[in-house]
C-alpha cells in the first residue's frame, strides 16, 4: 500500500489548520484503527520501536544498562542515563525507584550478560510498559543504537483495536511529519494486512480535529 507524500503532506497542513493556537506547541499525532483483528493472538501484537526519518519535536530519553567498557561507550554516544551493574543491584526490591525510573526515560538497552538481572530486577515494572530492555551485545557499537532511539517512535498493538503515536510537532514542516507518518505505517503493514484489517487513519494535533488519510 503506497502512501503519497504530497497528499500526506496536504493533509498535515489541513490538520495543523483544523488545531486552535494553543499557549504550547502542540504534538501532532498518527492513530491507525483496525477492525476485525484479534489482538489476543500473539502474532497481530505489535510492540516495536520503528526509528523515523526526523526527529518528532521532543526530547527522548535513553537509559544504557552496561558495564565495563561499555559504560565509557555509552556516555560518549549521548545516551541520557547508565546503570553499571552494581547500581543495578539497588534497584533490587525498590519499586518506587524502578516506577520513577520507567517515567523518565523513553527507551532502554542493556548488555546481553545482564539481561537476566535486568529481568529479575527491572522486569515488573518495565515489561508492562512495554520497555523492557533490547539486549546489546557487549562488542557493538552504541552510538548508532542511542542514535535509533531519539530518532524513534514505539508503536504497540495490545488490548485496543488501534494505534497511537506521536510523529512530530506542530513547528515541523509538514513534508518531514509526511515522511514519519510513511516510515511508521510501512513498519505496520510488514506486520498486519492492513487492507484487511484496517479501519481509519487519521492525523491530528495535541486537541485538534482528527483529519483522515483514510
Amino acid at each position: 500500500m503506497l502512501y503519497d507524500l504530497q497528499r500526506l503532506t496536504t493533509l498535515v497542513d489541513d490538520a495543523k489548520k483544523n488545531s486552535q493556537k494553543r499557549k504550547f506547541t502542540q504534538a501532532v499525532e498518527l492513530v491507525v484503527n483496525f477492525k476485525g483483528l484479534d489482538v489476543k493472538a500473539p502474532e497481530n501484537r505489535i510492540n516495536e520501536t520503528i526509528g523515523l526519518p526526523h526527529l518528532i519535536g521532543r526530547e527522548v530519553k535513553v537509559c544504557i544498562i552496561a558495564d565495563g567498557d561499555m559504560v565509557i561507550k555509552a556516555r560518549a554516544s549521548g545516551a541520557d542515563f547508565i546503570i553499571t551493574k552494581a547500581e543495578l543491584d539497588q534497584y533490587a526490591g525498590n519499586k518506587k525507584a524502578v516506577k520513577k525510573l520507567a517515567s523518565q526515560y523513553d527507551y532502554f538497552a542493556a548488555r546481553t550478560d545482564m539481561m537476566a538481572t535486568v529481568g529479575k530486577t527491572l522486569g515488573s515494572i518495565l515489561g508492562p510498559r512495554g520497555k523492557m530492555p533490547d539486549p546489546i551485545l557487549p562488542q557493538a557499537n552504541i552510538e548508532p543504537i542511542v542514535k535509533k532511539y531519539k530518532n524513534a517512535v514505539r508503536v504497540k498493538i495490545r488490548d485496543q483495536l488501534a494505534v497511537r503515536c506521536r510523529i512530530g510537532s506542530e513547528d515541523m514542516a509538514s513534508k518531514d511529519i509526511a515522511e514519519n507518518i510513511q516510515a511508521v505505517l510501512a513498519a505496520i503493514e510488514r506486520k498486519i494486512k492492513l487492507d484487511q484489517y484496517l479501519s481509519s487513519i487519521v492525523v491530528k494535533t495535541t486537541m485538534g480535529k482528527p483529519v483522515k488519510i483514510r
